[in-house]
């Protein structure tokens, strides 16, 4: 048992502690999806996949993802540079540096950087559900050109994501 100096109370050690991750700048792993960059800090493997968390830099006027709805996890964006424009159903929402923005899961959404700047953005998914689905894509992307409609449209259905109308 350890003593707790400031009250005085007994207690056991921590044996079953998790570890902590600790991603430095430049370290984590690395996605490229045509014109983003994403770096992965969490792919859920420290959270009991309750969690997952990417950085993304945009390059200016990246179109982004079709508007797309996710049945399974919802996502956050929060902006840290640039613009990035968030479209939901038919609305747009231009959001800059020190804007979140929830989209819960059934919400049709896409975003873009329209700008001719970098944006730079972090994204959480709770489920981490989704980091495993950038990576496919990544895959799907090496195999040398564009993903068809059909190859899109399986790799999203894995994942509990549709097209929004």
């Amino acid at each position: 048992m350890t003593d707790d100096t400031q009250s005085g109370a007994q207690s056991a050690p921590l044996t079953d502690v998790p570890a902590v991750s600790v991603v430095r700048p430049g370290e984590g792993e690395t996605i490229a999806l045509g014109t983003t960059r994403m770096r992965v800090l969490e792919d859920g493997s420290n959270t009991g996949h309750r969690l997952g968390l990417t950085e993304s830099v945009l390059a200016p006027h990246t179109p982004g993802p079709p508007q797309h709805r996710h049945a399974r996890h919802d996502e956050g964006f929060y902006v840290l540079a640039g613009t990035v424009r968030f479209t939901v159903g038919p609305e747009e929402h231009d959001a800059g540096p020190g804007t979140f923005v929830m989209v819960p899961a059934g919400a049709p959404h896409t975003f873009a950087n329209p700008g001719a700047r970098p944006a730079r953005m972090l994204s959480v998914f709770t489920p981490d559900l989704y980091v495993q689905y950038f990576r496919d894509l990544r895959d799907t992307l090496a195999g040398g050109g564009p993903p068809t409609p059909a190859d899109s449209l399986a790799t999203m259905s894995r994942y509990a994501t549709r097209p929004a109308p």
